[in-house]
């Protein structure tokens, strides 16, 4: 079994939740079902479980009276030979999209305390407006993620002490041995072809085959394109296919900046806004806003309609440019704009999984820009990524104001630092 920082995430919530279910949102695919369920049977005594797009029949249980006790009565119906036991027991409700009463029901559920209830879905949001009473104040949400570079790490058998050695280089600005740097650069563009969607990984380790690997990636992309089939309002649902598939498009510019031309000739945000919210609604793509002046807070200085758009797992952004792309970024022989995108997006896909929200800085009038900018301590950080190496002036005039302790430069290169630059390997904005 993969190794999941989220299985930590539900030991603490079992043992600090108080009245309060548990929703856990996010794209398909990443593992959510997975991971739960291995959890409600490793911890308590029963573990129920109802899937609410396998099961559809068990929606009719949630019509009506939603008390506990007649929710037991009517799910034991379904669900043959279950018993609940107080204090004992986790009802896992799985796809809870497709039945929006179960969401109103969870009220219900963390009121009593009897039982521990965890909920999971993909689309989250979608369905808003059928739900007749929100849980507010009796859930706790949170959004799990497709394996970061550090489960990938541990995936491929990299263990706690090089992390933590990794990590001293990190925080001391001491170079890493050569030979370690580039290794943990061959490692970091293998993730960057395989991604962290469970099963892709889970391909990969069994087959060290980058055929298999992208085949289960493509099957995954299908279900997402199937998922906007399915769920998007009907309107939005050729626009949204066609927001999605030019992401790579988006990315291969010199200027990363989400155009809506590139969907559709004369393509304009009165037509595709509301698609592009869909998609960003169903955690499949994120937004990472421009941010202008760059100073703190950066919520208060955003501007809404100047974004950029990255995908939600690097191995299917790698996938999406077709087969011929994994051999061009494991070999390191790309060459051209595309590049820079393609490492945009895999220090977005960094920062997300680490719930950082994304922006970016660039002026309407210069061509200065730094493509991310985060917060420390009442104070931006900016962020400036070269696919290789080379100069760094956006960031350079940013280092210069006072406000502004210090910037990282992230590149095909190794750890140092002058003055307030930072400089260090792509693998360590693990450590960001």
């Amino acid at each position: 079994m993969l190794r999941r920082k989220f299985y930590s995430y539900l030991t603490e919530w079992k043992s600090s939740k108080k009245n309060e279910c548990l929703l856990v949102k996010g794209a398909r695919q990443i593992g959510k079902s997975f991971i739960i369920r291995e959890f409600g049977k490793a911890n308590y005594e029963q573990y129920i479980e109802i899937n609410f797009e396998e099961s559809p029949e068990v929606k009719v249980a949630f019509e009506g009276n939603l008390s506990v006790d007649e929710l037991i009565r009517k799910i034991s119906l379904f669900k043959e030979g279950v018993s609940f036991n107080p204090g004992k027991t986790l009802l896992f409700f799985d796809e809870i999209q497709s039945c929006p009463q179960a969401r109103s029901s969870l009220k219900f559920w963390a009121q009593d305390g009897r039982f521990d209830i965890i909920a999971s879905g993909s689309l989250l949001g979608l369905n808003y407006r059928e739900v007749s009473s929100f849980p507010v104040g009796y859930e706790r949400q949170v959004e799990m993620h497709s394996l970061d570079f550090e489960e990938f790490l541990w995936a491929k058998g990299i263990g706690e002490d090089v992390i933590a050695d990794l990590k001293n280089h990190f925080d001391e600005f001491i170079p890493v041995e050569k030979s370690i740097n580039e290794k943990m650069q061959q490692i970091l563009r293998e993730y960057m072809v395989v991604g962290g969607m469970p099963a892709v990984v889970n391909s990969f380790l069994e087959t060290n085959n980058y055929n298999e690997v992208h085949k289960t990636q493509m099957m995954i992309l299908d279900a997402y394109l199937n998922d906007i089939a399915k769920y998007a309002p009907t309107r939005d649902k050729p626009k949204a296919r066609n927001c999605y598939l030019s992401i790579p498009r988006q990315l291969a510019k010199e200027n990363t900046k989400f155009q809506y031309g590139i969907v559709e000739n004369g393509g304009t945000a009165r037509k595709y806004a509301n698609s592009l919210d869909w998609l960003r609604d169903s955690n499949i793509v994120r937004y990472c806003f421009n941010v202008v002046p760059p100073q703190f807070p950066l919520a208060a200085y955003v501007r809404q309609e100047q974004f950029r758009i990255y995908t939600n797992d690097i191995g299917l952004l790698i996938a999406m440019f077709g087969y011929e792309m994994k051999a061009a970024i494991v070999n390191d022989t790309l060459t051209g704009p595309v590049k820079g995108g393609i490492y945009e997006n895999l220090i977005a896909d960094f920062l997300l999984k680490k719930d950082i929200p994304l922006h970016y800085f660039k002026r309407d009038d210069s061509s200065s820009e730094v493509e991310f900018l985060l917060e420390k301590n009442s104070a931006v950080v900016p962020i400036e990524v070269k696919s290789h190496k080379g100069e760094t002036s956006s960031l350079d005039a940013l280092l210069k104001k006072d406000e502004i302790e210090k910037g990282y430069k992230i590149m095909n290169g190794n750890v140092g630092k002058v003055g307030k630059k930072i400089t260090i390997p792509h693998y360590m904005a693990l450590f960001l």
